[in-house]
């Protein structure tokens, strides 16, 4: 009799823990989480990674044909859409451009789908002026960002994050190489919602789950 309690105690335990690992599981907030971090979850399993990858390989390409600069990281799951700060800001500037939305708009079909996707803003800049400066710049210009899709669209997917000049693609030696550093970079992130839909073995960003 006392083993059987033992064992129901173990399960018990085992069930709660269980529930608690589920409950924090839940509460992960995205703000919280550093760019890495962020860049990392949801982790996609062996047997859903064919489907994304496919997925993700069909927007890229859409994303190329009208004229962005796109890449794929992350086992090609993420993408990368790369907008030069010049199309988003005057020099120097902090407020958004009249050219700044026609940039951004066809970002917003990846917001329509709240959960499908995580959007992460990277805001780069060139080293011209004190690290403190390069990170309120593009603090600043990120936020500018981040509140124009507030204005257009679902913002609970979307992370913003300010990196100055710390992740420069090139040399700060010349123009050309200064103006090529000076960007945003948009993080196409795979999230709970196509997983869901992988599992059930088809990925349409059309389908809205129903709340």
């Amino acid at each position: 009799m006392k083993k059987i309690t033992s064992i129901l105690r173990l399960l018990l335990l085992v069930t709660t823990l269980a529930c608690y690992l589920q409950g924090n599981a839940k509460k992960i907030d995205i703000y919280e989480l550093s760019l890495d971090q962020n860049l990392a979850t949801p982790e996609i399993k062996n047997k859903l990674k064919d489907a994304v990858q496919d997925f993700q390989y069909k927007q890229a390409v859409e994303l190329i044909k009208q004229n962005y600069e796109v890449e794929l990281t992350r086992d090609n799951e993420v993408i990368i859409v790369t907008i030069p700060a010049e199309r988003l800001f005057a020099s120097n500037d902090t407020v958004l451009a009249a050219t700044g939305p026609a940039a951004l708009k066809p970002m917003l079909r990846y917001l329509k789908n709240p959960g499908f996707y995580k959007l992460l803003l990277v805001m780069h800049s060139d080293d011209t002026g004190s690290k403190a400066y390069t990170v309120r710049l593009t603090r600043s210009r990120v936020n500018a960002v981040y509140d124009w899709f507030d204005a257009n669209g679902d913002v609970d997917y979307i992370v913003p994050y300010a990196l100055g000049s710390n992740d420069p693609l090139n040399a700060n030696d010349s123009m050309e190489k200064r103006r090529k550093n000076r960007r945003l970079e948009i993080y196409i992130v795979p999230n709970d919602v196509m997983l869901e839909q992988a599992k059930r073995g088809a990925i349409n960003i059309n389908i809205i789950k129903k709340k």
